[in-house]
């Protein structure tokens, strides 16, 4: 699977099961009201986008999770960046053993702009999809990594 994070929305994309085809899935709203627990605290309730990605997790079997990295064009990490790897750990806990790989986000969502405005889709129409564009984008990137080197895509994420 692979998440775009925002700080309104999140975008879910899957792959098929043979990990060629990234296909959108749904956006989430960010659930900003749930307190994030504590890593040693697994009675904590957690955040509703966190538990939802859990079971798309669970209900598609997935294999991995890539989470965009969002940095900035010279690669320099921002706060942006701090927001996605604890969003990355958080998710991280929430679906193990399954593993969560950090892969570098930058220009997806530029990217997923571009190809909706080509599809006719502008606008506010825009807004309710480039999330779950751009996760598209991710995963996409992630699975052409992966199967070309042979391995796993991006930076793994400690639970």
């Amino acid at each position: 699977m692979g998440v775009d994070v925002g700080s309104v929305r999140v975008g879910l994309a899957a792959s098929d099961p043979d990990g060629l085809i990234a296909t959108p899935v749904e956006t989430l709203a960010r659930d900003l009201k749930t307190a994030v627990p504590a890593p040693d605290d697994a009675a904590s309730p957690l955040p509703s986008d966190v538990a939802r990605i859990a079971a798309e997790v669970e209900e598609r079997g997935a294999r991995v999770v890539y989470i965009g990295l969002p940095r900035h064009l010279s690669g320099a990490e921002g706060a942006a960046t701090q927001g996605a790897r604890a969003y990355a750990g958080l998710v991280a806990r929430a679906i193990a053993p399954v593993p969560v790989h950090l892969v570098d986000e930058r220009m997806t969502t530029v990217s997923a702009h571009q190809a909706l405005r080509a599809s006719g889709r502008a606008g506010r129409k825009q807004r309710s999809v480039v999330d779950q564009a751009a996760a598209v984008i991710i995963l996409q990137t992630a699975l052409d990594r992966e199967r070309s080197a042979g391995a796993r895509a991006g930076e793994y994420v400690e639970r």
